[in-house]
């Protein structure tokens, strides 16, 4: 099974601590050998992005930065062989953040990805 992880939270004036993003690689590595991580990536703000909705049969494109008061940040892909795994991984990597930039706050967003095997076989 995939899941997506979306990490949303606010973006501080400050960077990030070093022994924060060092903790972010470690862990990156250690799912990457697990063969849980497939992919991952920061996320530019939202004022580089767009939206596009369909709205009551209008199609209108908004580009940002958009009011939300957190913006994505930044996503990971996992192969993982159930939920509570994902969910896991999600929490190990907020745990990170609240280890070591405890001023920081957000959440990861945890979403299954549909695969062929989520679908019944045609008739």
């Amino acid at each position: 099974m995939r899941y997506l992880v979306l990490l949303r939270g606010n973006q501080p004036a400050e960077q990030p601590p070093a022994e924060l993003m060092d903790a972010i690689m470690k862990l990156g590595e250690e799912a990457t050998q697990a063969g849980a991580m497939l992919d991952n990536a920061g996320l530019a703000p939202s004022a580089m992005g767009a939206r596009v909705e369909l709205s009551g049969g209008s199609l209108d494109i908004v580009d940002g930065p958009f009011t939300e008061s957190k913006e994505y940040i930044s996503y990971a892909l996992y192969q993982v062989k159930s939920k509570e795994e994902a969910v896991e991984w999600a929490r190990r990597f907020m745990h990170l953040h609240q280890e070591h930039w405890p001023a920081w706050e957000g959440e990861s967003l945890v979403l299954k990805v549909f695969g062929p095997e989520d679908f019944a076989p045609p008739a």
